[in-house]
C-alpha cells in the first residue's frame, strides 16, 4: 500500500545536504545534555509537584517519579540506537518513516504536533504563574483577567513565548548560549530547594507515606484513570492505584529528552554526541526530581500544598520568604527554557515533515544568516502564544502525555523492526538486550497510558482523527514520495 511507502534512510540523510534545507552544526555533547536537562526541568518539578502530591499520591508522589523515570530510561535507550542511526532532524517522526512507512510516520509526526506545541503553552502557563506569585511577594498584584490559571487571556505567558520565539530565530548556537545560562541559574535553584528544604522537614507530613485509597473529586466522572473504567474499579486517589495514576501525570516532568533527538541536524558528531545527550539528561533529572519531591512533602503536608507554585509557597509556609523569592526567579529561568527547547523541538519536527512535503514546503525554508527553519519557527511561536494566552494548565498537561507515550511506543517498536530490516547500518549505540528491552518499554508506555482520565483518551481521539483527515486531504497527495520513485537502501 502506498501509504506505508518508505523513505530509506540514505535519502533523509542525503536530504539534510541540501543547501536550501541545511541547518548548522553548532551543538557538542555538553550542548546536548544541557539542552536535555533544560527543558527536563521544568513545569514537573516546579509546578505538578504539588498537584499530584495533594490530590492522588500524597507524599509517594516521590516513587511516581521513580516509576516514570524508569519509563523513560527504557524509551530513552531506543532513542539513543535511533538517533545515532539516523541523525536526521524529526526524532519519532523520521524514525517511523524509516521503518513502518509515510502514514505512520505522519500519525507520529501529529502526535508529536500536540505534544510539543500543547507542552509549550503549559509550560508558558506555568512560568505565568510563578511571575504572578513573585510579583505577589513584591506587592504587585496583576489583574486576574491578564495573568494566572483562570484569566480570560493569560498575557504574561504569551509575551514570554513571543521574546523566545525570536530567539530562536536567531541561531541556534545563540539559544544554546542562553540555555547553558539559564540552567545554571535553575539547577543552583533546585539544590537550594533540596539543601534548605532539609532543614525544615517534618517526619510527621511523611506519614502515612502511602495514603489509604479513597475517592476524591480529582478522579470522578471523566477524569477516572481509564485503567479503573476498564476493570469496574471504583474509581480512587492515593494508594498504589493512586501512585501509577501521579505516574502518568508525572511523566510530563520528563518530557525533554526526545527532544534532543531533534536536534540531530545541528550537531557536530551526532553519532556520539546524541546518546550522551539523551541519556545523562534524563539520568541527572531523575535524582533532582526524587530529591525535590522527598524535601517538598516533608516541609508541608500534602494536602495543603499549592497548584501553581508549590514549592515556593512551600517555603512561605514555614516562613523563608527569602528562599520563596529566590525560588520564584529560578523557576521563571528554568520555564523560560523549557518552552524555548519545546518549541525548538516542534520547529524541527515539522521542518522534517515541511520537507518530505507533508506539510506546505515552502515551510521548510532555511534563513540564509541564521540557518534556522524560520518561517516554521515563527508559525509555531504565534500558536504556542496563542494556546499559552487562552487554554488552562490542567486542560492539556495529560493531552501531553498521552502524546508523549504514545511516540515512546513507535520509536520502541521501530527499534527491532530495524534491526531486522536494516541490520547492516552502523550503529554506535546499540540498545541492550533487544527485543526485550524495547518490549518492555512498549508495556511499561502502555500502562502509563491506561492510567490517564478517559476525557484525555477522548481529546487524544480526537486529535488522531483530524489528523487521518488532513493527511488524506492534503500530505498523501503531496507527498514527494508520491511524486517520485522510492528510494532503495
Amino acid at each position: 500500500m502506498t501509504v506505508f511507502r518508505i523513505k530509506s534512510i540514505e535519502q533523509s540523510i542525503r536530504d539534510t545536504e541540501a543547501p536550501e534545507h541545511r541547518l548548522r552544526k553548532d551543538l557538542s555533547a555538553l550542548d546536548l545534555t544541557v539542552f536535555g536537562i533544560g527543558v527536563i526541568i521544568g513545569t514537573g518539578i516546579f509546578v505538578l509537584t504539588g498537584r499530584v502530591a495533594r490530590d492522588l499520591a500524597g507524599p509517594a508522589v516521590a516513587l511516581s517519579f521513580v516509576a516514570a523515570g524508569i519509563v523513560c530510561a527504557l524509551a530513552a535507550l531506543c532513542y539513543a540506537e535511533f538517533a545515532s542511526t539516523v541523525p536526521v532532524a524529526g526524532s519519532a517522526y523520521t524514525f517511523a518513516f524509516a521503518t513502518l512507512g509515510e502514514f505512520p510516520a505522519w500519525i507520529i509526526g501529529w502526535d508529536l504536533t500536540l505534544e510539543l506545541m500543547l507542552a509549550a503553552a503549559v509550560v508558558a502557563v506555568g512560568w505565568s504563574g510563578y511571575l504572578t506569585s513573585l510579583l505577589s511577594s513584591m506587592g504587585l498584584t496583576l489583574p486576574a483577567a491578564i495573568a494566572g490559571e483562570g484569566a480570560t487571556f493569560n498575557l504574561p505567558a504569551a509575551l514570554v513565548v513571543l521574546l523566545l520565539t525570536a530567539i530562536l530565530v536567531s541561531g541556534v548556537k545563540l539559544s544554546s548560549r542562553f540555555n547553558l545560562v539559564i540552567v545554571a541559574i535553575k539547577l543552583t535553584v533546585v539544590l537550594l530547594v533540596i539543601v534548605a528544604g532539609l532543614f525544615f522537614i517534618k517526619a510527621a507530613n511523611y506519614s502515612p507515606f502511602i495514603p489509604p485509597s479513597k475517592a476524591t473529586p480529582a478522579v470522578e466522572g471523566l477524569a477516572a484513570p481509564l485503567i479503573q473504567v476498564l476493570f469496574g474499579i471504583s474509581p480512587v486517589a492515593f494508594g498504589v492505584l493512586g501512585i501509577f495514576s501521579a505516574a502518568a501525570i508525572v511523566f510530563f516532568a520528563y518530557i525533554g529528552f526526545d527532544v534532543v533527538a531533534t536536534a540531530a541536524e545541528e550537531t557536530r558528531n551526532p553519532r556520539r554526541d546524541l546518546p550522551i545527550g539523551i541519556i545523562a539528561s534524563l539520568a541527572i533529572c531523575t535524582l533532582l526530581y526524587v530529591a525535590v519531591s522527598l524535601v517538598v512533602v516533608g516541609m508541608q503536608p500534602y494536602s495543603q500544598l499549592s497548584e501553581a507554585a508549590p514549592l515556593a509557597d512551600a517555603f512561605k509556609a514555614v516562613g523563608q520568604t527569602w528562599a520563596a523569592t529566590l525560588i520564584s526567579i529560578g523557576a521563571l529561568a528554568g520555564l523560560t527554557t523549557v518552552v524555548m527547547i519545546l518549541m525548538m523541538g516542534q520547529s524541527r519536527v515539522m521542518f522534517a515533515m515541511s520537507r518530505d512535503h507533508l506539510l506546505p514546503a515552502g515551510l521548510a525554508k532555511v534563513h540564509p544568516k541564521f540557518g534556522t527553519p524560520y518561517r516554521i519557527t515563527i508559525m509555531v511561536g504565534v500558536v504556542v502564544a496563542i494556546l499559552a494566552g487562552l487554554v488552562p494548565l490542567s486542560t492539556i498537561a495529560e493531552l501531553v502525555n498521552i502524546g508523549t507515550l504514545f511516540a515512546f511506543v513507535i520509536v520502541s517498536i521501530a527499534v527491532v523492526i530495524l534491526r531486522r530490516t536494516r541490520p547492516d547500518l552502523p550503529r554506535s549505540f546499540r540498545t541492550p538486550l533487544v527485543p526485550l528491552v524495547p518490549i518492555l518499554s512498549v508495556l511499561a508506555c502502555l500502562y502509563l497510558m491506561v492510567n490517564l482520565p478517559v476525557e484525555t483518551w477522548l481529546r487524544f481521539v480526537i486529535w488522531m482523527i483530524i489528523g487521518i483527515v488532513v493527511y488524506a486531504t492534503y500530505s498523501y497527495r503531496h507527498s514527494r514520495l508520491a511524486r517520485r520513485p522510492l528510494d532503495t537502501p
